[in-house]
């Protein structure tokens, strides 16, 4: 019978596989498969995965499809023959639409060369995901595959992966794209996404890879074997000093978030020498700030007799790291990293435990590497509304992938604001040679209609882009009379307006548009009629402004409830007491005569009302918070009261001029105070006051208002202090108030500040409470550390990663201000940072209500005066203790 055993276990593993084709023939829900270069509409399903691949023809615009040398077919699969080359344009970019935002992607780029154009030319190009770069490719054989894997999560509901030429060194190409949801409960990271180092099968005995091989992987991951040279890149222990095991029967996954496939689980590696350490990993980036996760999946596939007993504990370069390790037989346990690992060396190992009869083994491997994606996207109505223009006109301009970022690759004809205090860019400026409905663009600066020969007379709704500054309406045939506001806008020097009158020049203009009047005597021809025309301006269709009536469609359901709002909001303000008139605005600055600070907003400028001091906030024209947050600051702070709240005096909103008139803080932002400019250092009491007071400010707007309200932009520059350093949170622009349906979050549009934003909120879209206790959060770790929320560095350390990595050493000494010279006591400031590491956990569900918050802060407050007042005390040292928070720190299993 000993004989037969081969084939038993052959047809066995024939059976598995056709059940596994059985049981995932509808699994796929969630995939997308794109073959590059494929013909349109020529769908097939890969043989050995029964994988549905299709063309990628829908996706993107620009390429030439070609195919692979057929000597290199026989070495690869269907999907691998066809590929797209970008010959024409820098920047070449897929939309991939489908997608669902704030899910948990695994991201596939295949890239074979095979000498597809017969010249054997290996290029080097930028991989791009959306407006950041994922990675280089670098062709240096044509008959490798390269393969770039990331797990990220979109924000939107599409993403854009972009081939970038990179001068000369070669035409971009690409193979495949292929799309797989995670488990939302795996993979798992503080911020950023997972850039694939390692993912192996240790102990396997064949050098072919279980690569991308549905259905054995239910997530198409492919598993590098053992013993193939890819592996010795990055196994320490030569393979003479470890030995294989394995078993035929199947690895259950089902408790495992992250379900590695059945096939790498059922082998295993252990070290001959069964007292000897058995090291797996030995790896030192080039890059020492490289942060990476790891992931180990442990199964036992021996059948242990009553005396055996294995157990091991995980080294990190030497020191204990997780352990003991039990592993569960024929069931898959992951032990993982919850937060990224640091330190430039990465020595795994793993070493017997005391009572284990039996070594180490290790089933299968993955590493990943933090890449984070800070480069902000363009705002979402923008996007919508030039995607629009350029569908619904046949605009042939290289328009591709994110209209304003990243920056060089900004689309031809645009221009757009890149504040670093905004989370989206805006469009400010449109040039081209047709006059669409650019209504949806409300932050336009700048619009040039000259040279179009257009007709008819100048629409109303030009006069509705409030932050627009130049307007040139040169070279055309347009007749009636310039709208009422844009000629007020033009003489109070607003608006530079730009068109010829009676064949007159009005700001040295020269052509015609001899039947137009410019100025405030016109009087309007009602019977007026916009007549549509056509003509050839660089090759491009022009249309008239009856374009505005095919266009208004963009949004048209969401702007009538939109304008209905707007109206309401303009008689609410009108009715509001303490409005000031722009002439007295003057008066009481002076004449805008000192400037206390400027922002996204505007200029603010000191100035008295009687002899009372205030700050006056004037909004910029060409500001990309504008007239909504304006509308919102001022509603919400005429209905809210309290202590830690910056007091409202009034406004201004007269014309274009508007602005808000609050009470002066003579001690500034907190920022300022926590700079390394600032002589005078703020003592430990003095900032747990602060941030108590700030607390207690937002603990407000969440639990004393009905309906509640989240501030949305919480951050050191926008608590204001006083003359007695009381706090007060400032700029309700971005706050959004609670719908009294009962609901838990609100799904809007993601805003505030890089550095303090929610990474969750900026996921899902969802708006919580929460998102307000994560950015109090990272103010109170500034407040503790008086670090930058993000590094301005190359890598752009985030605080809370700093003091992640001071916590797991224990060390104080270097984590807290300096300037402090230890002059607190330890137990508040432990305290303190207990509290902030809470706030900033990943999970909102995790993080503490800002009531919480308060009584925390509160408790830190009073053992710190206790210290204070305790006048025979002597200052606490500086000492080197660990800090127990929970699971949030040190590595899990699952």
């Amino acid at each position: 019978m000993a004989g037969f055993e081969p084939f038993i276990f052959a047809f066995l593993g024939v059976l598995y596989l056709i059940l596994l084709l059985l049981i995932h023939a509808q699994g796929q829900s969630g995939f997308i498969s794109i073959d590059c270069g494929l013909p349109a509409d020529s769908p097939y399903k890969e043989e050995l995965t029964g994988i549905d691949y299709i063309s990628d023809a829908n996706f993107i615009d620009t390429g030439i499809s070609s195919r692979i040398a057929s000597e290199f077919k026989g070495d690869y699969r269907r999907r691998e023959w066809n590929l797209r080359s970008f010959p024409e344009g820098v920047r070449n970019c897929y939309t991939i639409k489908n997608i669902t935002r704030g899910t948990r992607y695994l991201i596939r780029g295949t890239f074979l060369h095979g000498n597809y154009d017969g010249e054997s030319n290996l290029p080097e190009f930028d991989l791009y995901l959306g407006t950041d770069k994922w990675d280089t490719v670098k062709v240096e054989d044509a008959s490798y595959r390269i393969i770039k894997e990331l797990i990220h999560v979109p924000s939107r509901n599409y993403i854009h992966v972009c081939l970038v030429r990179t001068s000369d060194l070669g035409t971009p190409f690409i193979s495949s794209i292929q799309f797989r949801p995670l488990n939302k409960n795996s993979y798992e990271t503080e911020y950023g996404s997972l850039a694939l180092y390692l993912r192996a099968d240790a102990g396997s005995n064949t050098y072919y890879s279980y690569g991308q091989k549905y259905p054995y992987d239910v997530h198409d991951r492919r598993w590098t074997p053992y013993n193939s040279s890819e592996w010795t890149d990055y196994i320490w222990s030569p393979s003479t000093d470890l030995k294989d095991l394995s078993t035929e029967l199947t690895i259950d996954n089902s408790k495992s978030d992250y379900k590695p496939a059945s096939v790498a689980m059922n082998t295993a590696i252990t070290p001959v020498n069964e007292s000897a350490p058995m090291g797996f990993i030995d790896w030192e980036p080039d890059n020492k700030n490289t942060q990476i996760y790891i992931y180990m999946h442990f199964a036992e596939v021996v059948k242990l007799e009553p005396n055996q007993f294995r157990s091991f504990n995980i080294t990190l370069n030497g020191k204990h790291w997780y352990g003991p390790v039990v592993p569960n037989y024929l069931s898959t346990t992951t032990v993982y990293s919850t937060g990224p690992e640091t330190g430039g060396t990465y020595n795994f190992s793993m070493v017997k435990a005391e009572g284990s009869t039996l070594p180490p083994i290790l089933n299968a491997v993955e590493i990943y590497y933090v890449k984070d994606f800070l480069q902000s996207e363009t705002d979402q109505e923008d996007v919508d509304a030039i995607i629009k223009i350029k569908s619904t006109y046949g605009i042939k301009r290289d328009w591709q992938g994110d209209p304003c970022a990243p920056k060089q690759y900004s689309w031809e004809g645009l221009d757009c604001s890149y504040d670093a205090d905004n989370y989206a860019h805006r469009i400010t400026s449109l040039s081209i040679e047709i006059p669409a409905d650019i209504s949806n663009l409300l932050m336009l600066q700048f619009l040039d209609l000259s040279n179009n020969s257009l007709t008819g007379s100048v629409p109303d709704f030009l006069s509705k882009l409030i932050n627009l500054k130049v307007l040139n309406l040169e070279r055309n045939k347009l007749t009636g009379s310039i709208p009422r506001e844009l000629i007020e806008r033009r003489d109070n020097h607003s608006l530079s307006l730009s068109f010829v009158v009676n064949s007159m020049p009005y700001f040295a203009s020269v052509g015609e548009n001899p039947d137009l009047c410019g100025s405030r005597s016109c009087k309007k021809n009602k019977n007026n009629i916009v007549i549509p025309i056509a003509s050839v301006a660089g090759g491009l269709l022009v249309f008239t402004f009856i374009a505005v009536a095919i266009f208004w469609g963009i949004r048209r359901g969401s702007r009538t409830k939109q304008d209905a709002e707007s109206n309401k909001q303009n008689a609410t303000l009108e009715s509001l007491q303490r409005q000031f008139t722009y002439s007295e605005i003057l008066r009481i600055t002076n004449n805008f005569e000192r400037i206390l600070g400027k922002g996204g907003f505007g200029t603010v400028y000191h100035g008295y009302i009687d002899d009372t001091q205030v700050a006056v906030k004037m909004l910029s024209h060409s500001s990309v918070q504008g007239y909504q947050q304006f509308q919102t600051e001022v509603r919400l702070l005429m209905r809210v009261h309290h202590r830690n709240l910056t007091t409202l005096v009034g406004y201004c909103y007269e014309g274009t001029n508007l602005g808000l008139v609050y009470e002066y803080m003579a001690n500034g932002d907190l920022d300022a105070h926590l700079s390394d400019g600032n002589t005078q250092t703020l003592t430990w009491k003095d900032r747990l006051r602060i941030a108590t007071d700030a607390a207690q400010g937002l603990e407000y707007l969440h639990c004393g208002c009905k309906p509640p309200i989240v501030h949305r932009d919480v951050k050191t520059t926008n608590i204001l202090l006083n003359e007695n350093l009381q706090a007060k949170l400032a700029d309700f622009g971005y706050s959004k108030i609670f719908p009294t349906d009962g609901g838990t979050y609100v799904s809007t549009v993601v805003a505030g500040t890089p550095g303090y934003l929610d990474p969750e909120y900026y996921i899902t879209n969802w708006l919580t409470e929460k998102s307000d206790v994560y950015s109090f959060g990272v103010v109170l770790l500034k407040i503790i550390t008086n670090r930058p929320a993000i590094e301005r560095s190359q890598e752009r350390t985030h605080v809370s990663e700093f003091v992640r990595s001071m916590l797991a050493k224990g060390d104080i000494k270097n984590m807290v201000d300096p300037r402090l010279h230890g002059n607190f006591n330890i137990n508040s400031v432990w305290k303190a940072v207990e509290i902030a590491i809470g706030c900033v956990s990943p999970t909102a569900a995790k993080r503490p209500t800002m009531s919480q918050v308060v009584v925390d802060l509160k408790e830190c407050m009073a053992t710190e005066l206790a210290r204070v007042n305790d006048q025979g005390g002597s200052r606490e040292s500086i000492k080197m203790i660990n800090l127990d928070l929970g699971t949030e720190l040190i590595p899990l299993a699952r």
